[in-house]
C-alpha cells in the first residue's frame, strides 16, 4: 500500500523501478529517495530499498537514513532535486522539462508535522 502511494509520484516511481532493477541512482538519488520515502515505509523497507542500489551498502544505507531522520530532512523541492542532478550521471527527474515533474509536494500527502515544519521555517525566514 505504500509503495503504491510512492508510486503516484513519476520520480518515486521512476527510483523505485531504478532500485528493483538493481540500478545505482547515486548520492543524490539516493538521498531524495530516503528524504520522501521514510514518510510512506519503514525503516527496515527503506533500508530494503537503498541496498539494492549496487554502491549503497548496509552500512551506507543506515548512515543516510541516521542522518535524515537525525536532521529531520523535509522532502526537497522540485528546484533542490534539479540542482542535485547536475552533480550525477544518474538522472532523479525523469522528466525535467515537464515543470510539474518531480515535485513529491503535487503528486503525495505527507504527514502533517512535514508541513508544520515548513511553515515554520518560513515564519522563522521572515522574522530574520
Amino acid at each position: 500500500m505504500a509503495i503504491a502511494e510512492l508510486r503516484k509520484n513519476d520520480m518515486m516511481a521512476h527510483l523505485l523501478d531504478a532500485l528493483d532493477a538493481k540500478t545505482d541512482i547515486g548520492h543524490y538519488g539516493r538521498l531524495v529517495f530516503a528524504m520522501v520515502a521514510r514518510h510512506f515505509i519503514s525503516e527496515s523497507e527503506l533500508l530494503q530499498y537503498l541496498q539494492q542500489d549496487p554502491n549503497c551498502s548496509e552500512a551506507d544505507a543506515k548512515a543516510l537514513v541516521r542522518q535524515v531522520e537525525g536532521k529531520d530532512y523535509n522532502p526537497p523541492k522540485r528546484d533542490r532535486i534539479l540542482e542535485w542532478q547536475q552533480h550525477q550521471d544518474f538522472p532523479i527527474c525523469p522528466n525535467p522539462d515537464d515543470p510539474d515533474s518531480c515535485n513529491v509536494y503535487k503528486d503525495l500527502t505527507f504527514p502533517d508535522q512535514v508541513y508544520e515544519h515548513i511553515n515554520s521555517y518560513y515564519e522563522q525566514k521572515g522574522n530574520a
